[in-house]
């Protein structure tokens, strides 16, 4: 199966990659995955705990927001089972105009909601959707100006999802399937339900504690890793309605592959991991569907790579 997979991305890889640096621009999490924050840019937030919520019976319960290392690798969302399927109906977006760019990146994100909040409700967990700043100028957020380097990005601070509609498809090298921008919303999404499962703080409290770049990029690629699988196991739960034909499926293992860390780059480069785990990781939330095969803090440390 490997050596289709890899046939498949060698032969798609090109229409990822940016004609500007000869390589495919990062989706990244600003305060989620950096190797640290840059200069005058805010340590990362996460969410209190302890608020109230509606159970799905009707009943106002008390929810404590996981925390410490069950947070990351037991967590209440690992338990949840299968997305749901719930109806996706996505229009084809004219990557040329803005516009219509922006009209398919909200109603991916309003199908994102619907599922992420189903879940946490299972989950008996609170969540609140991201922000979003689908842009067009040039601006700022609490982590970081944009446009930057990278594709997109999530920033904690202030629970926001940054997406520039111009940019993303200059940095995509004009790509016009409509996957490969929604591969990108989910997995900057996952970076927010990484946050509201309350599994970042424990993340961000060990990675500190690290000495040195290439130890706290250990963690960083299980945080990058595990939002492939999120994002895979979004799109394979709303195939029924945004159908996934086996060209699409190959153009997301494709661009998981692209944007993920060269082959050679040093432990203190390396952030997102290797081409086959960014692609294994993402197929294996594609096929289960499920937050509990995307538990990456108790991978196999040859998968994390």
């Amino acid at each position: 199966m490997w050596s289709a997979v890899a046939a498949a991305m060698a032969a798609l890889v090109v229409l990822v990659w940016s004609t500007a640096t000869g390589e495919p621009p990062r989706h990244e999490a600003a305060g989620v995955a950096a190797a640290s924050p840059a200069p005058g840019e805010p340590e990362p937030r996460t969410a209190a705990s302890g608020e109230g919520r509606l159970s799905p019976s009707g009943g106002l319960t008390a929810v404590q927001r996981p925390s410490g290392k069950a947070a990351l690798v037991d967590n209440p969302l690992y338990a949840t089972g299968r997305l749901a399927p719930l109806p996706c109906p996505v229009p084809v977006p004219d990557v040329d105009d803005p516009e219509s760019m922006e009209g398919f990146l909200n109603v991916v994100a309003d199908c994102l909601d619907k599922t992420w909040q189903t879940q946490f409700a299972k989950a008996g967990i609170s969540f609140e959707p991201p922000s979003r700043v689908f842009w067009e100028t040039p601006g700022t957020s609490p982590c970081r100006d944009y446009p930057s380097t990278a594709g997109a990005f999530y920033c904690r601070a202030s629970k926001g999802i940054y997406i520039g509609t111009s940019d993303v498809v200059a940095k995509w090298n004009g790509a016009d399937d409509s996957v490969v921008y929604a591969s990108l919303l989910a997995h900057e999404y996952a970076h927010h339900v990484q946050g509201e499962s309350g599994l970042l703080e424990y993340y961000h409290e060990q990675r500190r504690l690290e000495p040195d770049r290439a130890r706290q990029n250990a963690w960083t690629r299980r945080s990058e890793l595990q939002a492939n699988c999120l994002a895979g196991a979004f799109l394979g739960a709303v195939s029924v309605t945004y159908p996934i034909s086996a060209a699409d499926r190959e153009v997301i293992l494709a661009d998981a592959a692209a944007t993920a860390d060269r082959e050679g780059s040093s432990a203190e480069e390396r952030t997102h991991g290797s081409a086959d785990n960014s692609v294994l990781w993402m197929e294996h939330g594609l096929e289960e569907q499920d937050p509990g095969a995307c538990n990456t803090w108790e991978a196999a440390e040859e998968t994390v790579q």
